[in-house]
């Protein structure tokens, strides 16, 4: 009987809720539908403001035609730029021998782009000097290995030769730009043409050998080739130290003797000057103070 009487009351309650038009009173919509309206305009609104902002922020539609500054100097092309509302700012520097030296070779945004008031313009320039490079110590070296050497360092190494006697074939004795003698450790620009000395053993003829006391390992280098003679034996009083000058204080023959075009001078060095000068006009050539 229960389970009868809670049926009863059930179905009831549906053929009420059925005989409902509305869960909801007509005052009740009214609100509802009020609202949604007000927040749709206020979302409208809020969305006008937030996009006409923007395009105040970003300068939305205001743009210019990049220039092409490629080639021009920087004095040149900066003020260009800035009568577009644009900065340059050099950012890199390169190297290259098939454009002029201090020109600019690259740049972003790229030319005929567009870009906003006041974006900057990033270039990179040719340097306004050659590179330069450290000459490395090629004496006696086969010419071939120098050749190679000096190329791969950006020099042009003249094909033509120049052979003076020595005491052993094919090895550079020097190595020149024009008349000027290139010392190892000296800057040269890349590109510079040189030519290879090279020896082709001993000659047939007798020359007198140069004075050398009191030069520099190089120098005295340069005062025998002049003379066809090469350098022999060299010994250093002191280990050689970064920055002290070592000058040659005895040689060996001495100046004033006679040798064969190719033969070798020995030289001691020391880095104390006073030895150089006093034995400037007295060299002493006795085997044993060599070794």
């Amino acid at each position: 009987m229960d389970i009868c009487k809670k049926k009863c009351n059930f179905a009831q309650l549906i053929l009420q809720f059925m005989g409902k038009k509305s869960i909801f009173n007509k005052s009740d919509l009214k609100f509802v539908g009020i609202n949604v309206i007000l927040a749709m305009v206020v979302l409208a609104v809020i969305l006008t403001i937030l996009i006409v902002w923007l395009k105040a922020y970003t300068q939305h539609g205001q743009e210019v035609e990049v220039e092409d500054v490629r080639g021009m100097v920087v004095q040149e092309a900066e003020p260009l730029l800035a009568a577009q509302g644009l900065r340059m700012i050099v950012v890199d520097s390169t190297y290259s021998d098939k454009v002029p030296f201090g020109t600019i070779v690259e740049q972003d945004p790229r030319p005929m782009s567009h870009a906003k008031d006041g974006r900057a313009v990033y270039v990179t320039i040719n340097a306004t000097t050659r590179r330069q490079v450290t000459m490395p110590d090629l004496q006696d070296m086969s010419y071939r290995q120098a050749e190679t050497t000096l190329r791969g360092m950006g020099l042009k190494v003249d094909t033509a030769y120049e052979y003076r006697p020595s005491e052993y074939k094919d090895l550079v004795l020097d190595v020149r730009s024009g008349e000027t003698s290139l010392k190892p450790g000296m800057k040269v620009a890349v590109g510079t043409r040189v030519k290879l000395v090279v020896g082709k053993g001993r000659g047939t003829e007798h020359v007198t050998v140069p004075n050398v006391v009191g030069m520099t390992l190089q120098d005295a280098r340069s005062a025998l080739l002049n003379r066809w003679l090469t350098v022999g034996a060299v010994y250093y009083d002191e280990a050689a130290q970064e920055g002290v000058t070592q000058y040659v204080y005895r040689q060996t023959p001495s100046a004033g003797e006679r040798l064969l075009e190719g033969e070798t001078v020995a030289l001691r060095l020391s880095a104390d000057i006073e030895k150089a000068n006093k034995n400037n006009n007295s060299n002493v050539d006795r085997e044993d103070e060599w070794f």
